[in-house]
């Protein structure tokens, strides 16, 4: 277990490696890989851990009743998943959790981290501080997704995305975590509509990109 990495989490912030190692034994850690595509948790379960992506990435996706489907989150390593479901006893999920690419995650019983145990250990504390900062955050993400998805245009929509990540990589130049049928899916539109818009857009001058790399052009 790579220590010095955990620490540096949003999770396990403010908390030793020594304290992690402890609380590793106290919250039920266990550790678990998957392949590209699998699926960790699925619509219907319950869940009563929390997951911390250690590599990879993973999705949130929404299965519509027609076969479709809606990326509505994208999981990157260092971050959490599951925690609003795992927090409210008996929630089902409504969307699969699925990994983007071959990952490994650590689940945390949730019980555990919200609970001060006996031995009054003092991580807790802050553990459930970084939960709530977490959620926040979350929320946050939320918002801007419906923000992107608010127009009925697809370029209203693709210029709305790719201003926030350039806003976030601080660069007009980037990578975004999507490939073209995951961003189709995040946005809500039709793959190849997309794709020839942003085709448009780039013989235009606005955009130049290769795959998931973009440049948002100075006009």
């Amino acid at each position: 277990m790579n220590y010095s990495f955990l620490k540096n989490t949003n999770l396990f912030h403010g908390i030793s490696e020594d304290e992690i190692k402890y609380a590793l034994k106290c919250l039920n850690a266990r550790q678990k890989t998957y392949k590209k595509n699998e699926i960790i948790f699925n619509a219907g379960n319950t869940v009563n851990e929390i997951g911390l992506v250690l590599s990879g990435s993973v999705n949130v996706v929404m299965n519509l009743y027609w076969g479709d489907s809606r990326i509505l989150g994208h999981i990157e390593k260092g971050q959490v998943f599951a925690e609003n479901y795992a927090a409210v006893v008996g929630k089902e999920l409504i969307c699969d959790i699925t990994a983007c690419e071959d990952c490994e995650i650590l689940f945390l019983n949730l019980r555990s981290v919200m609970t001060t145990c006996q031995r009054c250990c003092s991580f807790h504390q802050q553990l459930i501080y970084n939960l709530l900062k977490i959620s926040a955050q979350k929320n946050l993400n939320l918002l801007g997704r419906i923000m992107h998805t608010a127009s009925r245009s697809i370029r209203s929509r693709i210029i709305s995305y790719l201003s926030e990540q350039s806003m976030i990589n601080g660069s007009t130049h980037f990578k975004i975590p999507f490939d073209r049928k995951q961003l189709a899916d995040y946005l809500g539109v039709d793959r190849s509509a997309l794709s020839n818009e942003l085709s448009k857009m780039q013989k235009e001058g606005l955009i130049t990109f290769k795959k998931n790399d973009f440049v948002l052009n100075d006009l």
